[in-house]
């Protein structure tokens, strides 16, 4: 595996984005895991092996889970930020916010890739009292690759920000796997 990108897909040690692809789905392909939702918890539950592992969050849903948990985020924030997907993984009591960025031409994701110490900034006040950490991290397309952007994919390592190619490494996220 190369450093900030991947080698092959292996759908048993890793997820495997194309374009919007749906983290909960790319879980329900791996062997051993299962999703389910329970009606009094925000989100999807992500259980490997009959074990509860993670929750995850899209859009909205992440703001049910701080509802959940008495945060008000409205005291907290000027304005509400959707993640595309927001995964807490429950063994290293870290908040993962997932953005799915695919582009095959120059335009508007150029810049929003340069404000992602603005809003991990925002998802650590959010979730301070519950004493998680948070890890921000773009899922980019081969696109991102071009030499262009160089100087913002290291912006994104500098500011603890992360970034991956087209998959995310079960184990990178602290999730397990066969």
């Amino acid at each position: 595996m190369k450093k900030d990108g991947v080698g092959g897909a292996n759908t048993k040690t890793g997820l495997f984005f194309e374009n919007k692809s749906d983290l909960q789905n790319l879980l329900k392909k791996i062997p051993g895991y299962e999703i389910k939702k329970n009606p009094s918890l925000a989100g999807q539950q992500i259980f490997y092996k009959g074990k509860l592992v993670a929750r995850c969050f899209k859009k909205n849903a992440f703001y049910d889970f701080l509802e959940e948990k008495d945060i008000d985020w409205k005291k907290v924030l000027s304005k509400r930020l959707l993640p595309d997907d927001a995964l807490l993984v429950i063994i290293r009591e870290t908040l993962f916010i997932i953005e799915v960025k695919y582009q095959q031409v120059a335009g508007s994701v150029d810049e929003k890739l340069q404000t992602c110490d603005f809003k991990r900034k925002q998802y650590l006040k959010l979730v301070k009292n519950l004493g998680l950490k948070v890890e921000y991290v773009y899922v980019l397309s081969e696109w991102f690759k071009n030499p262009a952007y160089k100087d913002v994919l290291d912006y994104i390592n500098s500011v603890n920000c992360h970034y991956k190619f087209e998959e995310l490494p079960l184990a990178w996220l602290g999730l397990p796997h066969e």
